[in-house]
């Protein structure tokens, strides 16, 4: 396994490879590496005769009140997961590699990104589909691997693919969790044992609504019964409880077709989120 840090490195790699009819699978993460990221690598190891991982802490999706500083940073463990799963090329690239200091070209998307997280963090969806087509363009990945956690952002690369007519499969990959049902995140490195514990109310609220979606097609009373379920726990405050159309992000009043019920929820500091495809 080869860990690079500039652009020409990886497409000289890549051009390597596909002359020799390489397929290339790629995992575009911010690092702290866990077992959800390690499941994408594992999905593209399956999928793919090359995979590489981009391990970029991107400065253009932190707002200026956000922890872009506090964001957890560790090469060595994150180097151990991606060689564990089989991967070849490990990008991690400083700022000034990605963004010269006259930057000025960026990639936005209205619509998709106006609700959910694109609320309440402003820049954060402009920030990943300019550094996300900065990454495919340096790579020209076959396939590129997202995590279903965070459900807003794989529409939304979705969607740009799409619009924008590049040339790249999405594979989208279930959330993983841990034993007790909390969705894996680099944030809860954030959490105290208290707020761990609280932060259980999140998953939990998850389950209630899935399981009332079974027979309650009423969006609303879904949702409500999932803020209540939340505000039951003193140590949660809630960003938005939403449900909307899987695929175009936007609310639904009945939950029918492929629906997701979406929350960001701070426990104590830390902003988490979590989904459900319904």
């Amino acid at each position: 396994m080869k860990i690079v840090k500039t652009i020409n490195e990886v497409r000289k790699q890549v051009k390597e490879w596909k002359s020799l009819g390489q397929s290339v699978g790629m995992v575009p993460t911010m690092g702290y590496l866990h077992e959800g990221h390690k499941s994408l690598m594992d999905c593209a190891r399956k999928e793919n005769d090359k995979v590489v991982v981009s391990i970029f802490v991107n400065p253009m999706q932190f707002g200026p009140t956000e922890d872009l500083a506090e964001y957890p940073r560790d090469l060595e463990h994150d180097a151990e997961i991606c060689e564990s799963a089989g991967v070849d090329l490990i990008f991690h690239p400083e700022p000034e590699e990605m963004y010269a200091d006259d930057f000025c070209s960026f990639v936005d998307m209205d619509t998709l990104t106006e609700g959910l997280c694109g609320r309440t963090r402003p820049v954060h969806f402009r920030g990943v589909c300019t550094v996300v087509t900065k990454l495919f363009n340096i790579v020209t990945p076959d396939r590129a691997y997202f995590g279903q956690k965070d459900g807003q952002q794989l529409a939304v690369i979705r969607r740009m693919v799409r619009d924008l007519n590049m040339d790249i499969q999405i594979v989208g990959c279930p959330i993983v969790r841990e034993e007790d049902g909390l969705a894996k995140s680099s944030r809860n490195t954030y959490l105290s044992p208290e707020e761990r514990k609280a932060a259980l109310i999140l998953n939990q609220a998850v389950r209630l609504g899935a399981e009332m979606a079974e027979t309650e097609k009423d969006a609303a009373k879904v949702v409500l019964a999932m803020k209540e379920k939340i505000q039951s726990e003193p140590l949660a405050r809630i960003d938005y409880v939403e449900a909307v159309d899987a695929l175009s992000m936007q609310p639904v009043e009945r939950l029918t077709g492929g629906c997701m019920l979406a929350m960001a929820v701070y426990i104590g500091k830390t902003r988490l989120i979590d989904n459900v495809l319904v």
